[in-house]
């Protein structure tokens, strides 16, 4: 005190005893040392750092302005001594130093070290300990009520905060460049927005241009004339790149695994990423936030103003100031939100990519611990709510903080009084916490329905062809619609609990006002127009946060929730292609893989119940071809599997040397080109590529396809017979050349002719010299072909050697001839080229290189995108979705909810204007204002839940109409339409109809009845205000039109490019073993990124045209703000003849004009989202208007039909598309009843299509088909596939029980079951794995592809009827078993007319009748024991070249 008392003696000259500007002053004097020092200790600091020229410009600007004004203050003083008011000592003190220290800013700015100064940590933390400093000084400021003081305070503390946070975000940048090798792309992220001028504008415009969003304009422009394409859109910023974000949050996550090895966070990995620029971000927040009280003390300044009838200027000052701290504020907000937008795009692009790879590396056996729906939520939902989170962190400690001030304020005014509104919201607190964890439960449960279904729908769409052959589409969609139920329960739950929020968080300022005013009034105190409505414009300052903090809760809660699950699944093991034990040295220079006493198994869990391969000990030579073979399911792709990587090894070890090339037994085929599908990203070589097409047997195929090998392949491989899918995926594994060639069954979707020449000219041909083949087959010739034969039993390697050995050893079975075997000598069995693919010379392409043709329109169509705006019928749509009389509700109670509320605040009007007469008793006014109140809060609980209510119903309708309407799509649309698209529609789209929607839709209504109830309230109260209505209303009419067109195009180009990243997303989960093989994982990452970029220019492009729209419409709004206020002032000094009404009235026009600020940009922001959601209806909508299969049929069949199964094709012609050229012309024949018929023909030849017209899965163009003398085409379509039974091409398992697959409607007793099982040589397996009840994992991989296939001729055994169709059933069997299922299925089979597609000659030897087909035209057919004895017949080339 001796210290204060020396500087500032107790005079009343130089001290008023207020130590506030002594501590602004010592703030001052300790910024200036902090200065110096730094200057000092830097000053030797070599080196230079990179910094924007506008950085620079404002870094030197600030301080002269900060300088200008101080000595502006001095002046001041001056001039005020002179005029005889000497200022007291302690303000010339405070100049000063304010002084000083901009000159030492300027004069260290002349220093090379003077970055390094300003960019110092301690500094910046200094500057932002002397903002919170300087606050007191500011607030006494305010209380002294001088207005120029007031302003000029403001200013000053404003560019104080201007010049702290440009600070910060230098220092910030700097920091970044220094942890990264990427300095360019760190420079500065407004620098890529200056690349859309087609100037370089100067210092000055590139800023005006960054603050005012300009970039977008040639963007706008575009969307306002024509529709936009992804070319049109802004480009990304480097730091923006999907690969760089991907590399970036990568590398921060294997950090935190390398720390926290057990439990590694994702959220902390966030943290680390983006933590230190989103912490910044909270700085501008905390600026943005403070400044949105401007308004309310500004208002209380001018109402107070207008009720002591001043004529000075400070009534203009003050109008105008209300302007151009909208303005201000509007410039805030719209540069935060900027800024937050790209760093959740940057996290989002970082997310996605990152679970993509992960997808890409996890191991077959560790993703068993996630189903295939669960991973496919990771991408589509879980991703969106971890982002999301970074707008509930920074909410979760604005909004308290917004509260906060608002009841310190609102205490300024009304005292005490207000603690009546704290009470209520205190009271809410264990309300609301409680509806939060309710809530958080519910989202859980709804989460894991969500997965559970998703992965349904999946397994829908991928089996939609082999459900529809069954009939059991109804089936499984009752079996998806159970668990959507259960997915509506806790949605609908979480839905009403939001509504309970709603009515809570929206009464609040009601009731708070009702408490607060009629406490205030008790107290003895008299209500006036400047403190009711300065609380009422705190009170409307309250919505925003109160209305929010519900919604915060809810995003913070789904993010965690979120976040666990992708740790969880970011955590698990990676893929690797060797697994080695410590113990074991691989030294064998001979050998390529070396098996040491190998235990595998697929579940990764610490406590293994089964071990798939068990004590396995095998060693194969490099270069020699290695045949597997075994009874189904003895453990040969499991072998295979552990070989790749992809099982867990419990024991022992694996050693595998070389690149690797793997086709596996159900082909994995990309969606593109069979260019795309053959070189998977490796460089194309024409004449090595013509050369394996020709060795697989493709070109003849490629030959004859509109488009050649450009044509375009559907997902998984759609529009390809099951051979031409086998062909091509051996095809891909021969021109990678790799040292160890792994082929699954490669041979057993061929027929015999394709087969003998695919094993000569592919895998003993000098293409696969020297390579390490290993082949699971039971094809005869190629077991005798083979250096070396392995035999596995139960998933044990039960003998090893040649086999010539074989021949002589227990294990001779497995390599029997059968009675067409013609050679030992496999090379020899194969005749020439043309006899075996049966084309002539002249078929061939004469040149080496086949000739490639333009590509034609493709089978898979572009995904279609609507133009203009949303349609009216898709609002109506909605509605009708919801209930016509529900949405006639929801809108009435939201009008009058606003027309109680504004009577609400009328009334207060009222009562101020009145109450000085007296001619009523306060609790009159009182009465009145909560009959008020409860008419608002009645109605506030009715349109909530009314909402819920309507929302939930048009989720469930479109769910459930959508789904009727896929299931009876024709297979036609499935295989037009990438199931990634439809599964898109059925995820995401739902996802946002379900929550996002309803939403949106509830903050439109409510911002469009609050702007409905101020522009009558204004037009009401300030009559001029009429006279801007029509101009206001032209101008902003023109700008949201202007932005409209933009945005939905936008918005459309964001649903598309967002379909190929789920599309892309399913088909790695199907091939990651293939891709594992190839070592493909970058190109597919690679690949993906792209997708991504579109997706992320999309998104940036969407981001920069909300904000320019929204800076715009707060312009607009300001302008309305200022111009209601000058109208007041001038009305009040009596310039215009309009009496503009009372104090009252005046005071709530201005409180009323007040939010139309934010209201205006919220309600076209709102607006603009639900048109942007209402694409996801309008997508959706596409998906009713599909075509659908004629179900009904005129003919009513009896319950015996069919009663002998006699078939008659008549001039039958298929086309699957009408631009593909036929499968089948004018194809007739006749199958009698009780006849066994086999189907043969080479791959394509259109063998699997018969089955197709039968089952009228695709519809025939000319001719008809009879069986048991009605035609087909006149039976209702699901009762006529319910009379067939079916044995399809691939084997189809779904998850599930074993019992639920083999008879779903329950309808076989269990001892039916276990005997169709033990014909089908399948019944010990089935014990042994648990019987009847075992759970079956997704695709049946419980299960190997041979079992699969037994058990699905189990499934049709089972079936009475009198027509069996069997699609290559035993492709994938062992000759054994295949020679047992001949015998059951003559056995069984009698007086069914049995029609079989084989590849196996022995298959068919024994039926009635054999068919041959090529090319879609039947060549042959006759009894097989007499043609096969015809040397001039096919059947005779097919049989000799089977060699069964």
């Amino acid at each position: 005190m001796d210290f204060v008392n020396l500087i500032c003696p107790a005079s009343p000259n130089i001290w008023d005893g207020n130590g506030i500007s002594l501590l602004g002053f010592g703030a001052s004097i300790i910024t200036t040392l902090v200065i110096v020092v730094l200057a000092i200790t830097e000053r030797t600091t070599r080196g230079r750092r990179k910094i924007h020229p506008y950085e620079k410009f404002f870094l030197l600007l600030l301080p002269v302005v900060g300088g200008c004004m101080a000595c502006f203050d001095i002046i001041t003083l001056l001039s005020n001594t002179r005029k005889g008011h000497p200022a007291l000592y302690h303000e010339w003190l405070l100049r000063c130093s304010q002084l000083l220290v901009w000159a030492t800013v300027l004069l260290v700015s002349r220093f090379d070290c003077w970055l390094f100064v300003l960019s110092n940590r301690i500094f910046c933390f200094w500057w932002i300990v002397k903002l919170f400093l300087g606050i007191p000084f500011l607030q006494a400021t305010f209380t002294s009520m001088e207005v120029f003081s007031c302003i000029n305070e403001s200013l000053i503390l404003l560019v104080d905060m201007l010049f702290g946070i440009l600070v910060n975000i230098i220092r910030m940048k700097q920091a970044s460049r220094r942890n990264s090798s990427m300095e360019e792309s760190l420079i500065s992220y407004e620098m890529d927005m200056d690349d859309h001028f087609p100037s370089n504008p100067g210092i000055l415009a590139s800023f005006w241009n960054l603050m005012t969003f300009k970039s977008i304009n040639p963007v706008m422009e575009h969307g306002a004339k024509k529709q936009l394409g992804f070319d049109d859109l802004l480009q990304l910023p480097i730091d923006m790149d999907p690969l760089f974000c991907h590399d970036y949050l990568l590398n921060c996550w294997e950090d935190q695994t390398r720390h926290d090895c057990s439990h590694p966070s994702l959220f902390w990995t966030i943290c680390c990423a983006y933590g230190w620029p989103y912490m910044c971000l909270g700085l501008l927040k905390v600026l943005n936030d403070c400044l949105g009280f401007a308004g309310p003390l500004l208002l209380n300044r001018l109402i107070k103003y207008l009720q002591e009838g001043s004529v000075n200027v400070d009534g203009y000052l003050l109008a105008i100031s209300l302007g151009l701290s909208s303005i201000l504020k509007s410039f805030l907000d719209t540069q935060y939100t900027f800024r937050l937008s790209k760093l959740k795009l940057k996290l989002r692009s970082g997310l996605m990519t990152v679970i993509f790879r992960k997808c890409l590396h996890v191991s077959l056996a560790n993703k068993t611990q996630f189903s295939e729906g669960e991973i496919q939520t990771f991408m589509s939902v879980d991703a969106d709510r971890t982002v999301n989170m970074c707008n509930s962190f920074h909410d979760m400690w604005s909004l308290p903080v917004q509260i906060g001030i608002a009841l310190y304020l609102l205490y300024t005014q009304v005292q005490f009084a207000f603690v009546a509104g704290i009470t209520i919201t205190i009271l809410l607190i264990p309300v609301n916490k409680w509806i939060a964890e309710m809530i958080a439960s519910a989202t859980k449960n709804m989460m894991e329905q969500k997965d559970e279904r998703v992965r349904r729908t999946g397994e829908l769409l991928t089996y939609i062809r082999t459900l529809k052959m069954y009939g059991w589409e109804l089936l499984f969609t009752s079996w998806l619609m159970k668990t959507r139920s259960l997915e509506v329960k806790y949605l609908s739950t979480r839905k009403y609990l939001d509504a309970w929020c709603v009515f809570f968080w929206a009464t609040t300022p009601t009731l708070f006002s009702l408490f607060t005013f009629g406490l205030y009034v008790i107290m003895g105190n008299q209500l006036d127009a400047a403190t009711v409505f300065t609380c009422l414009a705190l009170f409307n300052n309250l919505i925003s946060p109160l209305n929010s903090f519900p919604w915060v809760i809810n995003g913070l809660i789904d993010a965690v929730i979120s976040t666990r699950r992708l740790s969880k699944f970011l955590s698990c093991a990676e893929y690797e292609s060797s697994c080695t034990s410590k113990v074991f040295n691989f030294t064998d220079e001979e050998m390529d893989i070396v098996m040491k006493d190998a235990c595998c198994a697929w579940s990764v869990d610490h406590e293994v119940k089964e071990l798939i391969l068990d004590h396995v000990n095998l060693a194969i030579p490099k270069g020699s071809l290695v045949a597997v073979i075994g009874e189904v399911g003895s453990g040969k792709s499991s072998l295979l599997n552990s070989i790749l990587g992809e099982m867990k090894l419990i024991k022992g070890s694996i050693y595998s040397r070389g690149s690797v090339a793997y086709v596996p037994q159900i082909p994995w085929i990309l969606s593109g080109t069979i260019r795309d599908n053959v070189i998977f990203g490796k460089d194309y070589d024409p004449i090595r590529y013509s050369a394996i097409l020709e060795a697989c047997a493709l070109d003849t195929d490629i030959s004859l396809t509109v488009g050649g090998d450009m044509a375009y392949i559907g997902e998984k491989g759609v529009n390809l017979s099951g051979g031409q899918r086998a062909r091509l995926a051996l095809a891909r594994a021969v021109y990678h050349g790799s040292d160890l060639i792994m082929l699954d069954d490669v041979l057993s979707a061929v027929d015999a002719q394709v087969a003998s020449w695919i094993l000569s000219n592919a895998i003993l041909s000098p293409l696969m010299e020297q390579k390490t083949r290993i082949l699971c087959t039971h094809n005869i010739q190629a077991i005798n072909a083979a250096d070396m034969i392995v035999i596995m039993d139960k998933g044990q390697v039960k003998w090893v050697g040649s086999p010539t050995s074989c021949s002589n050893s227990s294990y001779a079975s497995f390599v029997r001839h059968e009675e067409l075997n013609t050679s030992s000598n496999t090379k020899a069995q194969v005749e020439t080229r043309y006899t075996c693919m049966e084309v002539q010379e002249g078929d061939m392409a004469e040149s080496e290189v086949i000739n490639i043709i333009e590509p034609t329109d493709g089978i898979i169509k572009d995904e279609e995108r609507k133009e203009g705006r949303v349609e009216t019928t898709v609002y109506m749509n909605y509605a009708a979705f919801s209930g016509w009389y529900i949405t006639a509700i929801t809108c009435l109670s939201a009008l009058l909810m606003q027309a109680s509320r504004n009577g609400n605040d009328l009334w207060l009007s009222y009562w101020v204007d009145t109450a000085a007469l007296q001619d009523h008793p306060t609790s009159f006014y009182l009465v009145v204002l909560c009959i008020f109140c409860a008419a608002n809060s009645f109605l506030t609980l009715v349109r909530a839940f009314s909402f819920a209510y309507g929302g939930l119903r048009a989720a469930i309708q479109v769910h459930n109409n959508l789904l009727k309407k896929l299931v009876d799509a024709p297979i036609a649309f499935f295989d037009q339409t990438p199931s990634g698209r439809i599964l898109n529609r059925l995820s995401s789209d739902l996802y946002t109809i379900d929550d996002s929607l309803p939403f949106i839709l509830n903050i439109l209504l409510a911002n469009f009845v609050g702007l409905l109830g101020i522009a009558i309230i204004l037009s009401f109260v300030q009559v001029m205000f009429l006279l801007l209505i029509l101009p206001f209303w032209y101008v902003y009419s023109k700008v949201q039109f202007y932005y409209r067109s933009t945005s939905r195009e936008l918005r459309r180009l964001d649903s598309v490019s967002r379909s190929p990243i789920y599309a892309s997303f399913s088909e790695i989960l199907d091939g990651s073993s293939t891709i594992h093989a190839f070592k493909s994982e970058e190109f597919f990452l690679s690949r993906f990124i792209d997708h991504v970029k579109m997706y992320q220019k999309t998104s940036y492009s969407e981001t920069i045209a909300s904000l320019w729209l929204s800076l715009r419409l707060q312009f607009l709004a300001a302008f309305v703000v200022s111009y209601v206020a000058v109208m007041a002032v001038i009305g009040s000094n009596g310039y215009l003849p309009i009496n503009l009404g009372t104090p009252g009235l005046v005071g709530l026009a201005l409180s009323y004009a007040a939010p139309v600020v934010s209201l205006l940009g919220s309600f076209l922001t709102s607006f603009t989202e639900t048109e942007k959601e209402l694409v996801s209806v309008e997508r959706v909508l596409q998906y009713m208007d599909i075509p659908q299969e004629e179900l009904q049929g005129h003919k009513i069949l009896d319950a015996n039909w069919p009663y002998e199964g006699q078939i008659e094709f008549h001039h039958v012609t298929l086309r699957y598309m009408p631009s593909l050229p036929p499968v089948f012309r004018d194809l007739s024949f006749s199958i009698a009843g009780g006849t066994q018929v086999g189907i043969i023909g080479r791959t394509g030849a259109g063998k699997s299509s018969i089955l197709n017209a039968l089952f009228r899965l695709n519809p025939i163009c000319a001719g008809y088909i009879v069986v048991d003398g009605i035609n087909i085409a006149d039976v209702s379509l699901r009762d006529l596939r319910s009379r067939f039974a079916v044995v399809p091409q691939t084997p189809f398992l779904f998850k599930g029980t074993l019992r639920d697959n083999l008879d779903p409607f329950n309808l076989y007793e269990d001892l039916k079951i276990w005997q169709a099982l033990e014909k089908c040589h399948i019944e010990e397996e089935v014990r042994a794995a648990g019987g009847l009840d075992m759970q079956i994992k997704e695709s049946g991989t419980s299960f190997s592809v041979g079992q699969r296939q037994l058990l699905c001729l189990a499934r049709a055994f089972l079936k009475s009827t009198k027509v069996l169709c069997l699609d290559e059933c035993t492709a994938n069997i062992d000759t054994q078993t295949a020679s047992k299922l001949k015998d059951a299925i003559s056995s069984e089979c009698r007086g069914l007319t049995v029609i079989t597609i084989a590849h196996r000659i022995s298959t068919i030897l024994h039926m009635d009748n054999v068919l041959v087909l090529d090319q879609g035209v039947l060549v042959e057919q006759g009894n097989p024991q007499i043609i096969v004895k015809d040397e001039s017949s096919r059947f005779w080339r097919f049989a000799k070249a089977s060699s069964m």
